[in-house]
């Protein structure tokens, strides 16, 4: 006995020193996840303050925002394309668990906010933000950052997914309001007009111009490469600049009169979907689509997991806004979720990356 207590006592230590070890450990790769996102939400408050205070006018917002969406972003987008291999922005499987996440939150997120009393548009412009991740102005980025140059073929997968079919349907399904009789085909018009908007997106045909590249190996000519570049690298500091200052704008503006305020209450259920539901169950439906033996790289699921980790997106704001619904409800979604994501996204990170 007096042989073993300095034994259990030696084990006792060894798993306290091993267990202040992991903790360390964990504390670190939290620390390094901090080092590489904080700038990105730096970026976003920047903008914010800056409309918040009037530095910057709130009429020159939309004009960011164009820049960044017609010029910037695209060069961006259609850098990564260029680069990345045909297969990875093919990936079936990682399309798969994406869309039947979104399509799973966008039915409960409808369901929960028509059983509230809410009509068709506030239903949708409320299922979008809490499925739509800002994967285009933050997530490219922000994902590269973290997982590398690699990241770029999934998280582009994505942002066209969102574009075409998320965005869409739900569009589509915001114009059901009215008779009944005319339901159905209010949806297919509103339908065929957001797949239109879609090819109006310089977004989608930059994806599909690298694509191009990609798969016939061309090379832009030095000039057109270094100007494309010039481009790309303004993308990422003048897109999270907007963010913030396209949440100032959306949080400032008056309550239409034909929306009563909720309050904070809802908009913190929605945000809560999009940062813990979201990214859960696309983790699950990663988890099933490899028991089941279809081919998903540890790569894929970071990406998928990760994104879904994002915040709203801002755009939905402006969405909301030209559609008619409660926009305060949703610039509130967006606003929260983008605050509690600096914590968040780096937990989803911490816990993804190995």
């Amino acid at each position: 006995m007096a042989h073993y207590r300095p034994k259990r006592e030696s084990r006792g230590q060894g798993g306290i020193g091993t267990l202040a070890e992991w903790n360390a450990s964990r504390v670190l790769s939290m620390l390094s996840i901090l080092a590489v996102t904080f700038p990105f939400f730096a970026l976003v408050l920047c903008g914010y303050l800056a409309a918040r205070r009037q530095l910057l006018p709130l009429a020159a917002i939309p004009g960011l925002n164009s820049f960044v969406l017609f010029f910037a972003l695209p060069a961006l987008l259609f850098q990564l394309a260029a680069r990345t291999p045909l297969q990875q922005l093919l990936d079936g499987v990682l399309l798969a668990c994406y869309l039947l996440v979104a399509a799973v939150l966008v039915t409960l997120a409808v369901a929960i906010a028509r059983r509230q009393g809410r009509n068709w548009n506030d239903a949708a412009m409320g299922a979008l933000v809490a499925v739509f991740p800002n994967s285009g102005f933050m997530g490219v980025p922000l994902l590269v950052a973290l997982l590398g140059e690699a990241a770029g073929g999934p998280i582009i997968l994505l942002v066209a997914a969102d574009m075409v079919v998320t965005s869409s349907i739900c569009i589509a399904l915001s114009r059901l309001d009215g008779a009944e009789g005319s339901g159905l085909q209010a949806m297919r018009q509103a339908l065929g007009k957001a797949l239109r908007g879609v090819l109006g997106n310089p977004m989608a045909w930059a994806i599909l111009l690298g694509a191009g590249f990609t798969a016939q190996q061309w090379v832009l000519p030095e000039v057109l490469d270094k100007t494309v570049g010039l481009l790309a690298n303004a993308a990422t500091p003048v897109a999270l600049f907007t963010i913030g200052a396209v949440l100032a704008r959306a949080n400032m503006a008056p309550q239409s009169g034909q929306h009563a305020d909720t309050g904070w209450r809802d908009p913190a259920g929605i945000a809560a979907i999009k940062l813990l539901l979201h990214p859960l169950l696309v983790f699950v439906a990663c988890v099933l689509a490899r028991q089941a033996g279809l081919p998903l790289s540890d790569l894929a699921m970071q990406v998928l997991v990760m994104a879904a980790a994002l915040p709203s997106a801002s755009n939905v704001s402006l969405l909301a806004e030209r559609l008619g619904a409660d926009n305060t409800r949703v610039a509130r979604v967006i606003l929260l979720s983008t605050l509690a994501s600096f914590v968040s996204f780096a937990l989803v990170t911490q816990w993804m990356r190995p």
